[in-house]
């Protein structure tokens, strides 16, 4: 027995180091310019108060994100949405994974000449993102409006093909994202995505007729490599990032304009 103690007393000075080590670990996170960085600045306080010490790194390229990731230049990234993350990761081959949601930036519904939708007149012109991304995510809300109803198997990737009903014969015109706001001059309404509606100055929990649900397909994430996702510092990001400091800090700091989807 004296003889298992005096052992594990020797390998005190082995182990200790690397306790410590741990201890002292800073985790990297990724982070496009905005409220993803001023978020994560949040969780950072938060998470010092943890014990977890995070080092926010902005990157002015966010397309450079994910390989920074995978080449373990930073440890864990938070600035996309979950399809946009999984087409990077099978294009590419990266051995990444989304281990939490973050935040929702809603697209939304907006219009010069209605105050309502119970005012949207049969046969009007609506005019939706053009390219295919912003289609299906604007045909999304437009279904969850009963607007319009699309095929279930179109999903994520619904086209104007794929629409089944649509009771009010609304004439649906797709326009380029960049010349979204000006087609609120001539259309009944316009599904704007977030950063097109920032650019023209409008704000979806303001400005908006309806606005896409926090829990949509589109939320963002958070994520890791492959072979960190079990990780202890991953479950503890995640906490400080589902805080209700941090819960507090998106509703105040962006009134419901950026959605949180937990």
């Amino acid at each position: 027995m004296m003889r298992y103690i005096v052992a594990a007393f020797a390998l005190l000075p082995v182990l200790l180091p690397g306790l410590a080590q741990a201890a002292s670990q800073t985790i990297r996170i990724g982070v496009s310019p905005g409220p993803h960085a001023e978020i994560m600045n949040e969780v950072r306080r938060v998470a010092a108060n943890e014990g977890l010490a995070l080092d926010v790194v902005v990157f002015d390229q966010p397309s450079r994100i994910d390989a920074a990731l995978a080449a373990k230049q930073i440890d864990a990234a938070s600035f996309e949405d979950e399809p946009a993350f999984d087409t990077q990761r099978k294009q590419h081959g990266y051995a990444l994974t989304s281990v939490a949601t973050t935040v929702t930036f809603p697209a939304a519904l907006y219009s010069r000449k209605l105050t309502n939708l119970g005012q949207l007149q049969r046969g009007a012109t609506i005019a939706i993102p053009g390219d295919r991304e912003g289609t299906a995510r604007a045909l999304i809300l437009l279904q969850n409006d009963t607007l319009l109803t699309f095929r279930d198997s179109a999903g994520l990737h619904a086209t104007l093909a794929d629409i089944t009903s649509n009771r009010l014969n609304l004439k649906i015109r797709q326009v380029p994202r960049a010349r979204l706001h000006e087609a609120l001059n001539s259309a009944a309404f316009v599904v704007i995505d977030s950063d097109s509606a920032a650019r023209a100055g409008l704000y979806p929990a303001r400005d908006s007729l309806s606005l896409e649900d926090a829990r949509s397909p589109y939320a963002n994430v958070l994520t890791v490599r492959d072979s960190d996702r079990g990780d202890t510092w991953v479950a503890q990001l995640v906490a400080a990032y589902h805080s209700s400091e941090v819960a507090h800090f998106i509703l105040t700091r962006y009134q419901d304009s950026v959605r949180r989807p937990w």
